[in-house]
C-alpha cells in the first residue's frame, strides 16, 4: 500500500530545482523577466492558455474520459504565473493524494474481505 508520505516524497523529488528541465524553466524566465513587454505578453499568454485549458476541462466533466484531469492541468499552467492558481494546484494535490491513499486503503480492504 502506498501511504500518504510516499505520494508527498514522489512530488518533492519532482519538483527538486536541481533538476535539469527546471534549470532549463529557470533560465528561460529569467530572460522573460528582464523585458517588462515580454513579461506581459507572456502573462497573459499564460492566463489565457490556462484558462482555455480548465474551461475545456470542465466543459468535459461530465463525459467519460480524462476531464477533471485537463482541469489540474489547467490550474498547473496557471500556477506558474498567478499566486491563487498555485494555492488551488498545491491543494488539489493534496486532496488528490489523500484520495489515493484512501482509494488503495479501500480497495486493499476490499480484497482481505
Amino acid at each position: 500500500m502506498v501511504t500518504q508520505n510516499e505520494i508527498a516524497n514522489e512530488i518533492a523529488e519532482g519538483e527538486r530545482p536541481d533538476r535539469p528541465i527546471r534549470r532549463m524553466l529557470r533560465a528561460i524566465r529569467r530572460r522573460i523577466e528582464r523585458r517588462p513587454g515580454l513579461r506581459r505578453a507572456y502573462r497573459v499568454a499564460v492566463g489565457v492558455l490556462g484558462g482555455l485549458i480548465a474551461t475545456v476541462g470542465l466543459l468535459l466533466v461530465p463525459l467519460p474520459g480524462p476531464g477533471w484531469l485537463i482541469v489540474f492541468l489547467g490550474l498547473a499552467i496557471l500556477g506558474t504565473e498567478f499566486a491563487w492558481a498555485k494555492r488551488a494546484a498545491a491543494f488539489t494535490k493534496r486532496q488528490l493524494a489523500r484520495f489515493w491513499a484512501w482509494w488503495q486503503a479501500r480497495r486493499l480492504s476490499k480484497s482481505a474481505a
